[in-house]
């Protein structure tokens, strides 16, 4: 479950993507573009340390761009070539945002959701010592075969960003599709839906070796 906190954030996640994203070749955009949320889903790390959001975004009349995000209280050794930003967060502190991709939480997270068919994590906020369950704004199913031994992940061992990101870890190859489309990915994948995109289509899959 994903602890969510009533807060501000300072700069904002969009600001923060709004001066990042247009500096991946996979965005289809430009500098200084207003960006606009289509949704978003959490994973959670089990040692409750670290943050994973993904973001669906795009701009006003362009495609959506699926955008996975780690939130750490502290620098993530050798990723500075990853870093989104820092945010100043009212509940938190100051907070670093990474791209998920290269973070071995993200990639641990996303692994087992796709591998166990466990999906997304329920959000919630605390309220006056009761659990108050946020709806999600984005459905996730995964498709193709279950394997709820599968080993961990390991280490992130290579990142490849190009249209869609390759994440090589020591036991498996996770593929994050960048701009979400037709889901002909064969076997395990994960899908998904939001407001405006009825329909599942593909946001990750695992790459057979």
């Amino acid at each position: 479950m994903a602890l969510l906190h009533r807060a501000t954030l300072r700069p904002t996640k969009l600001d923060l993507l709004a001066t990042w994203l247009p500096g991946r070749q996979w965005f289809a955009g430009s500098a200084g573009v207003e960006l606009v949320s289509r949704g978003a889903y959490r994973f959670d790390d089990p040692a409750g340390e670290v943050g994973i959001e993904t973001l669906l975004v795009s701009t006003a009349d362009g495609p959506v761009h699926h955008v996975p995000l780690t939130y750490r209280a502290a620098p993530l050794d050798g990723a500075d070539g990853w870093l989104v930003g820092t945010t100043e967060h009212s509940v938190l502190g100051r907070r670093w945002v990474y791209d998920g991709c290269v973070d071995k939480v993200y990639a641990a997270a996303l692994a087992h959701a796709i591998r166990t068919g466990s999906g997304q994590a329920e959000q919630y906020f605390e309220v006056d010592g009761r659990r108050e369950v946020r709806e999600p704004t984005v459905t996730i199913a995964v498709s193709g075969a279950v394997d709820a031994d599968a080993a961990p992940v390991g280490a992130v061992r290579r990142v490849v960003d190009e249209d869609s990101t390759l994440v090589v870890t020591d036991t498996v190859e996770l593929v994050v599709v960048r701009r979400p489309g037709a889901a002909d990915a064969a076997g395990a994948a994960l899908l998904g839906s939001w407001p405006g995109q009825p329909t599942s289509v593909l946001l990750a899959y695992v790459r057979a070796r």
